[in-house]
């Protein structure tokens, strides 16, 4: 394929005015070569040389001098490798990619719909399947933000086989994944969830280059508060010891350490007490003057060191917190991240998450997220009733078949998703089969096709990973933590395995749609934000947090609502339920809640 400056651009002809998807591939020395595309993924212009992504990328941002001429104030969608390995260069430059393909993360997608979870998805693996050679080991590209350095772990992208181009490889795969999402059984919804998952590798990128506002002062005045001062060395501040004694002066005085549960169980043993582990829930049971202060040293000690001091000289630099998200990084397509614990910053270091001045965090949830999506997924009509208003969905759906009793219909409609089918849960279920029959059967379908070790799919197409595999649920694969033997057919492990895909495959139509609903929300979000000074700076499946100066806030609340509503039509197509969010507009994460 050559290049249009460099010998014989002519053989290719000119990009039509309506070429709004452009190709792009590394091309050695940071430079990068660009083609336009057609509708069949070919090429349609001729290929150019750019200096480097950030370049391509701005010179045909709509007004710019290389923007497409037809569809004027289009953006161009990108079509690359790996948003990972571009996004970070584009956003170090300033540059916005409005829209893009990845092609490794539709291979992920495409894969797991075939019926292939887990396969190799990276470029030369898809070339290598096309091409019938030998598939490389897979890889990751890992994107770091500003100021954290490569893990040991990194690694280098695979070769391509063959020494393959790479603005050939990439076509060549890239032309075959739109033929084959055309062979799924709703193409649209695939190519929806498609444009989702790459949407949700920018919003990824950018939210590590953004990074949650920290204050280090104000995390600094916790730790000391709660936890005392830190000794000279490397031990233990100065509550974790004094709770240690307390400790062992409870169990006669011989020291115990309580960080270490045998030592905490011998304790026990040694007081005519067993136990069969330290987990709160079992201590809370005992009458014994070591289980206050081993409850409190708990506490503490998960503090200390999961976001103590340690941890904040790691991951806080200038004044924000950085982790690498990774998208649909759970079998689910829940997203992961790497490093930091960013998913789950406990309230109590939720005091250090402070805006910066002027600025507001809008801190935006959806709440009762898995019992909106199962009515929209199932259409039932009662439920979707219920998840039609602004009020509680657990106290309209307790008025309606529990008598009131608000507890008993959350435990029923979360045993139903996850699969309690006995003792309590089981006659909850059956209350809240009566009353939303076509709710309880969507689920129990989906579990009955995985225990029978068919394939599960959401509305726009994401798969369950096939028995067997790992991350399906039946307790195959490394997720176990040990090597197991292939169960006998209507063995007892065969039952087990299969009961044990059913509750995961139950469970996979709702967290999977609701990962489906996550990325367009996203994408949606991020269109709205654009252009603006706010930045989303934080995501778990059901929240989000942008930041933003305090005059645009109100705007910003209302853009998260617009983003919410737009995600859940397309996801669900049109159904009266409502996915509203609930705001909070503060200059503190801990008042949010």
């Amino acid at each position: 394929m050559s290049d249009s400056g460099a010998g014989d651009g002519r053989s290719a002809p000119s990009a039509p005015e309506g070429a709004l998807r452009w190709a792009l591939a590394p091309a050695g020395g940071g430079r990068v070569r660009v083609c336009p595309l057609d509708a069949h993924g070919r090429a349609c212009g001729p290929v150019q040389t750019e200096a480097s992504a950030a370049a391509a990328v701005a010179s045909r941002a709509p007004g710019a001098p290389k923007a497409p001429r037809h569809g004027a104030g289009t953006p161009v969608r990108w079509v690359w490798r790996a948003t990972a390995a571009v996004q970070p260069e584009l956003l170090a430059a300033g540059v916005r990619a409005e829209r893009c393909y990845d092609v490794e993360a539709a291979e992920a997608l495409l894969l797991a719909y075939e019926g292939r979870y887990g396969e190799p998805s990276s470029l030369p693996a898809a070339l290598a399947r096309l091409r019938g050679l030998p598939v490389p080991d897979e890889h990751v590209h890992a994107a770091h933000g500003p100021e954290q350095q490569p893990s040991l772990f990194d690694t280098e992208p695979a070769p391509l086989p063959g020494g393959a181009d790479p603005l050939e490889a990439l076509l060549e795969v890239y032309a075959a994944q739109l033929e084959r999402t055309e062979r799924c059984a709703h193409p649209a919804r695939m190519r929806l969830l498609l444009a989702g998952e790459s949407a949700g590798a920018l919003v990824a990128a950018e939210l590590t280059r953004a990074g949650v506002p920290w204050s280090e002062r104000e995390h600094l005045r916790l730790l000391e508060e709660m936890l005392g001062e830190r000794y000279a060395g490397s031990g233990p501040p100065r509550r974790l010891v004094q709770l240690e004694e307390e400790i062992s002066r409870a169990f006669g005085g011989a020291r115990v350490r309580p960080d270490l549960p045998a030592e905490v169980v011998a304790a026990f043993a040694r007081d005519g007490v067993r136990l069969s582990s330290t987990r709160a829930w079992e201590l809370r049971k005992l009458d014994h003057p070591a289980v206050e202060p081993l409850l409190a040293y708990k506490k503490l000690y998960r503090l200390y060191t999961a976001h103590g001091w340690s941890w904040l000289r790691q991951w806080v630099h200038g004044g924000r917190f950085r982790t690498t998200y990774v998208p649909s990084g759970a079998a689910s397509g829940r997203w992961t991240s790497n490093g930091g614990g960013a998913l789950q910053i406990p309230k109590v270091v939720r005091r250090a998450v402070v805006a910066d001045p002027g600025w507001r965090l809008v801190v935006a949830d959806v709440a009762q997220m898995e019992p909106r999506v199962l009515a929209a997924v199932s259409r039932d009509p009662g439920l979707m009733a219920v998840a039609s208003t602004g009020r509680d969905l657990y106290t309209e759906l307790s008025e309606l078949a529990f008598s009131g009793d608000r507890e008993q219909a959350k435990l029923a409609l979360l045993g139903a998703v996850y699969g309690q089918t006995s003792g309590d849960g089981l006659r909850n279920l059956a209350a809240l089969r009566r009353r939303f029959p076509a709710a309880v059967d969507h689920v129990d379908e989906a579990a009955r096709a995985g225990e029978e070790g068919r394939l599960v799919r959401t509305h726009l197409g994401r798969t369950c990973p096939p028995a067997g595999r790992p991350g399906a649920g039946d307790g195959s694969g490394p997720e176990a933590g040990e090597a197991v033997d292939e169960p006998r057919p209507g063995g007892a492990a065969a039952g087990a395995a299969a009961r044990a895909r059913g509750r995961f495959t139950r469970n996979f139509v709702v967290q999977g749609s609701a990962a489906d609903w996550a990325v367009l929300m996203l994408a949606a979000l991020r269109q709205r934000l654009g252009g603006t000074a706010a930045e989303l700076v934080f995501f778990q499946h059901d929240e989000v947090i942008v930041h933003c100066p305090a005059e645009e806030a109100e705007w910003v609340e209302q853009a998260v609502r617009e983003a919410g509503e737009v995600a859940g039509r397309a996801a669900f197509g049109p159904t009266p339920v409502r996915f509203a969010f609930s705001v909070a507009v503060v200059e503190c994460y801990a008042d949010a809640k």
